[in-house]
Formats: structure tokens, C-alpha cells, sequence
């Protein structure tokens, strides 16, 4: 059994029977772009992933300062592998007696509910993550082979009908790898009632109708402290092969949607290995592109944000984010047109948008935001934490002294590159 297996099995408990009323069925989170961890989808405003204790220890201890750039840290729960009557395999979760499931953070949250509101446990009937044989039988030797091949591609491109977009977006590849592979690791590796504890995070993309995500891989150094010879060496060896070595920044991930081309664009970790420093240029070029031309207006709220949390870092004593990410997310639907105003046009169109609200629903879930108006809507995150350290961590033998230098010389290198691409946009 994996470590990060072990450690999710350590102090769980199945619930009786009848608790499984009480459960919520997981489903896939179908907008990861990296990572090796299975992330799953919750509710509309949260996702959970396998708790590994040094991540859940920097949560719930984080400071104020770097809270901010963080996704809300929503608690713990219990979750059990099991099969339907069908033999489907599901992830139901369950909350936890031992620890409610409560929101640490004290400060008001960016959907503006209280962080101390409970999460709610409903009813909800669960269905199959993965099918049975039986069920995969349909066009089962065409999707197989399309599924291969989509697997093993590095970079893909779908065309979509300019238009109703949600139903015709595709799940990101890299998504259903990672939770199809953990969920056949918990089958292997339990005896299909097992327990196991995953931390509930706050969906990053929820606001947004067609979610563009970037995941960059942060520092210069991705081995945590503890890791073994094997490991440290492999990771400095993927480190020296990449940018990572050069300007402290590789690409993890990719999905984005250009609008004026109609494209869906996705990239993996391995082709972000890959690049070059000018193919990491370009690479940023594309997912702040239209597929016009570059979308500046995105650019100044990145950047102001990555150098407030530079800032921040700076002045971070002791801590290092060993294989940490940083998330960049915004809207890649086109914005709405303006409404007119002549005669009583304006309040018609307004009642015509009530009516299709419920049409305008985020990719897989999210709401749009009326709020957002034409002015595009970004966010910037660090996310996976791991391999985290910093003093207050007693048991760690080693601590560091200062700042994450790896990392924030790759925030700099990061920040360098996209003033640049806002400078050329100017000409």
C-alpha cells in the first residue's frame, strides 16, 4: 500500500449501514490540470483530495498573510470506497465524528459566506465513478482506442461550436487519468470497505462558466527534506531537464479556451518538461491568448497579484513550498454582449436572462457570476503543500533559514516574462 494510502487509512472508522444515507458521492473534478493526487468534486463550491498529514498540518496553521493566496481549507472528512448493487465503483463521504467538518479560516470568504458555516450533508443517491464492464460495452472498442491515444497525448486540440458551450466542453484528460488510476490503486489495495480521510478545499473554478487553469510548478527545487535517495534524485534530474533548473518555474498543466478560434487546448506535465525557456514563453502566450491575439487585460491583475505575493514571501520566515503549485484561473467564455436601452427593450432582455439562468450554469457546475460584468475575472493560488516546511513544524529535523529563495526566484522569472508579454501588447 502506497504512503499516502496509509496515511488516509490511519484513525478511520466505517460508518454503520445506515449512515450512508448521510454520505455524498464524489465525482471526478474535471478541471485538474496536474498533479499525480485524484482531486474530486464535492459540492459546486468545494473539492476534496487525499489527506496527507504535512499539507493538513500547513493548513490548519497557516498565517493570515499567506492565507490569502491560498484555496479555504474547509475540514476533514471520512471517506469509504464501495461498490453499487452494479458493481460500479464510488467514493461516498461521510463526515467525521472525531473532527467536525468546520471551516478553520476566520475571515469572510471570496463567495461571501461565513467561514464558520457547516457543510452541509444531504441525501444523494450514489452513482458509478467508473463503469462496470457491462456499462463500458457501448462503442466500447472506439472510445478505447480514442481514450488511448488521448492518454498518451501530450498536447490536444477539440473545435467547439461557438455558441452554448458547456455541454460541448470535454473532460480534461489529465482529470480522468488521476482519479481513474486512484481509484483502481483503493480497489487493488482495500477490500472495497475501507475508510480513508481527504481534506475539503475550497473549487478554485466554480465562478467560472469555462474555466481556463494554468498550473506552474514553483522553485528550483521540488524534493522535500524527508525524501528518499531515489526520489531526491529523481526530482533534481527533472528539475535539471527543465526550466525549473533555469528560471525556477515549469509548466504543470494546461486547459484553455480561446473564443476566437473555438478552440479547447490542453497540455500536460510532460510536455511542460519539455520546453524550453522560449517554449515556456509561448506556452503562457496561448493560454493568455484569444486565439486572436493576447488578452492583456489579464495580464495587470496576474501581475499585481503575483507581486503582492512576492512580497509576502519575502517576508516569510523559514518556510519552503518543496513542489508547490501556483494556479492562474480565469473565464475563457467570451463576455456577454451590452444590453440596449431603447424603449422597454432593456427590461425585456433583463426578464429573458432570468428565464435563462439556469442555462448559464459554469462548466460541470459552476454558476456564472452576473457580477463579473466585461471586465475578465482572474485568480491566482498556491496550491499543493505536501512537502511544505517551515520552524513551527517540530518534528522536521531540518530548518530552513529566510525565505523560499528557489521560489521566489521563480515568482521573479514569472513576473519578468509576463511584463514583458503586457509591454509588447502595448506596442
Amino acid at each position: 500500500m502506497s504512503p499516502a494510502l496509509q496515511a488516509l487509512m490511519d484513525g478511520c472508522r466505517y460508518p454503520g449501514k445506515g449512515e450512508m444515507k448521510g454520505g455524498v458521492m464524489l465525482e471526478p473534478f474535471v478541471h485538474q490540470v496536474g498533479g499525480h493526487s485524484c482531486v474530486l468534486r464535492f459540492g459546486e463550491q468545494t473539492i476534496c483530495k487525499p489527506l496527507i498529514p504535512r499539507e493538513h498540518q500547513f493548513y490548519k496553521s497557516l498565517p493570515p498573510e499567506i492565507r490569502k493566496f491560498t484555496p479555504q481549507y474547509k475540514g476533514v472528512v471520512s471517506v469509504s470506497f464501495e461498490e453499487d448493487e452494479e458493481g460500479n465503483l464510488c467514493l461516498i463521504a461521510y463526515p467525521l465524528h472525531s473532527e467536525p467538518v468546520d471551516q478553520e479560516n476566520k475571515e469572510p470568504s471570496v463567495d461571501g459566506e461565513p467561514k464558520n458555516k457547516l457543510v452541509k450533508w444531504g441525501k444523494k443517491k450514489p452513482s458509478g465513478l467508473l463503469p462496470d464492464n457491462e456499462r463500458a460495452r457501448q462503442s466500447r472498442k472506439e472510445e478505447k482506442g480514442k481514450s488511448n491515444r488521448e492518454d498518451k497525448a501530450e498536447v490536444l486540440y477539440y473545435s467547439l461550436e461557438k455558441g452554448n458551450l458547456v455541454p460541448q466542453i470535454r473532460h480534461n484528460p489529465w482529470s480522468q487519468q488521476c482519479h481513474q488510476q486512484h481509484l483502481q490503486r483503493m480497489k487493488e489495495n482495500s477490500k472495497h470497505r475501507n475508510q480513508h480521510k481527504f481534506i475539503l478545499l475550497e473549487n478554485l473554478t466554480w465562478r467560472y462558466r469555462v474555466p481556463c487553469v494554468l498550473d506552474l510548478k514553483m522553485g528550483t527545487r521540488q524534493h522535500g527534506d524527508d525524501a528518499s535517495e531515489e526520489k531526491k534524485a529523481n526530482q533534481i534530474r527533472k528539475c535539471q531537464q527543465s526550466t525549473s533548473s533555469s528560471i525556477g518555474v515549469r509548466l504543470c498543466g494546461m486547459q484553455v479556451y480561446q473564443s476566437a478560434t473555438g478552440q479547447l487546448i490542453f497540455m500536460n506535465k510532460y510536455h511542460g518538461r519539455k520546453l524550453s525557456l522560449p517554449g515556456f514563453r509561448e506556452a503562457l502566450c496561448q493560454f493568455f491568448s484569444d486565439g486572436r491575439g493576447l488578452r492583456k487585460e489579464l495580464l495587470t491583475p496576474v501581475l499585481q497579484r503575483l507581486r503582492e505575493m512576492r512580497a509576502v514571501l519575502e517576508a516569510c520566515e523559514s518556510y519552503r513550498f518543496f513542489s508547490s503549485s501556483l494556479l492562474v484561473i480565469y473565464d475563457g467564455a467570451p463576455s456577454p454582449p451590452p444590453s440596449r436601452s431603447r424603449g422597454g427593450e432593456e427590461e425585456d432582455e433583463e426578464e429573458e436572462d432570468d428565464e435563462d439562468d439556469d442555462d448559464e450554469e459554469g462548466a460541470y457546475g459552476g454558476r456564472r457570476d452576473h457580477s463579473i460584468g466585461a471586465s475578465p475575472m482572474v485568480d491566482v493560488r498556491m496550491i499543493d503543500f505536501a512537502h511544505t516546511t517551515c520552524r513551527d513544524y517540530g518534528e522536521d529535523a531540518i530548518v530552513h533559514e529566510g525565505g523560499d529563495s528557489g521560489y521566489i526566484f521563480g515568482l521573479q522569472n514569472l513576473i519578468s516574462i509576463l511584463s514583458q508579454l503586457e509591454e509588447h501588447s502595448n506596442d
